[in-house]
């Protein structure tokens, strides 16, 4: 099968999120565990606006989703113990030789790498179930992947991290031409771009060892949104320069030099567990808008909004307050996973 994963602002037919529930991420107590329901649903309210949600819910949680959800956004009731459904829920893909054919590929979900702390293996069985109810065709992947270690561009170029695909704990036996040829196999991906590594908090116990969707993101084909830290004193100033100069000396899959564009970070530096990993880069791209993480900083937040809805034309950007969801590992990016509109006869 010819699969390819579209790009990101290609239309939708809805977004999937899974709702928090009790565990190690949740929060130390119940206060914290407010803030991570109120972000989440928050996040789920402004997609809302744009297009149709579903939100997996563990049937401990129904009643929770229900009262702070309403009836905005759908609800499928499944047994989870992680929630950030970008991880391990399905990849979505489409076959441009079958038209209204929709694929969704089955990573192999492992906690990222299998950490003493993490609890996912109930989460881990999400993405056929998903596949089954919206009648997509199950891609099934041998590699340990999650959805935010990849970001595409449509047309055959794949962002990747060599600390996420080639990690020994989530593939001891990997190499890159393993994964890249996994990569086109799955998403259509006929070149990869490797970045050497990903933000300096999330290599913390609590991060992913270098998740891409928090530091790069094709705005379109041949146009690569980049995180910026301005401030020599953050680890990520240097990151952040030396990933500039790997992409800007790359060409896509049909041979373009990218154009890179900066997205400068806020300015809070520390948090209480250290340097932050604070990145409007873990937006998402809806129909008709962007939905960007937000910060609690006013100038820097607007500063964002007006550089992404330039990178894409036509979009609303919208804030949502993200340090909740940054506190427990991720971003918006993170907590979602688009399924696009595919047209045509079902085969």
């Amino acid at each position: 099968m010819g699969w390819r994963m579209p790009h990101e602002g290609d239309t939708h037919e809805r977004t999937w999120m899974a709702f928090p529930r009790a565990g190690i991420t949740l929060g130390e107590n119940a206060a914290e565990a407010e803030t991570a329901y109120a972000a989440w649903s928050e996040t789920a309210l402004t997609i809302a606006e744009f297009e149709p949600v579903t939100m997996v819910v563990d049937p401990t949680e129904m009643t929770r989703a229900k009262n702070m959800l309403g009836s905005a956004v759908d609800i499928m009731e499944s047994p989870l113990d992680e929630f950030w459904m970008r991880d391990f829920g399905p990849t979505f893909v489409v076959d441009d030789e079958r038209p209204g054919v929709l694929g969704a590929v089955s990573w192999i979900f492992n906690g990222w790498g299998a950490p003493e702390w993490a609890e996912w293996q109930v989460s881990a069985g999400i993405a056929p179930i998903i596949a089954e109810q919206v009648g997509a065709e199950l891609v099934s992947s041998v590699l340990v992947n999650e959805g935010g270690g990849i970001h595409v561009d449509g047309e055959g170029t794949v962002l990747l991290t060599e600390t996420v695909q080639l990690d020994p704990n989530r593939n001891p036996f990997a190499n890159k031409a393993r994964v890249e040829a996994e990569m086109a196999r799955t998403l259509g991906a006929t070149k990869a771009i490797w970045l050497p590594r990903g933000l300096t908090r999330d290599y913390d116990d609590f991060g992913t060892n270098g998740h891409v969707d928090i530091v790069a993101a094709f705005a379109s084909p041949g146009k690569v949104l980049l995180h910026r830290q301005d401030n020599p004193a953050h680890p990520d100033y240097e990151v952040t320069r030396e990933l500039k100069v790997i992409l800007e000396g790359q060409t896509d899959a049909a041979g373009r030099a990218l154009e890179v564009i900066d997205v400068p970070a806020p300015a809070e530096l520390r948090d209480d567990e250290g340097f932050v990993d604070w990145s409007y880069l873990n937006h998402l791209v809806v129909n008709d808008g962007i939905v960007v993480c937000g910060f609690g900083e006013p100038e820097a937040d607007a500063r964002a909004r007006d550089i992404l809805e330039r990178a894409y034309p036509g979009r609303r950007a919208v804030t949502v307050d993200a340090r909740p969801i940054f506190a427990r590992g991720g971003g918006i990016h993170c907590i979602t996973q688009q399924q696009p509109l595919v047209t045509g006869e079902r085969s």
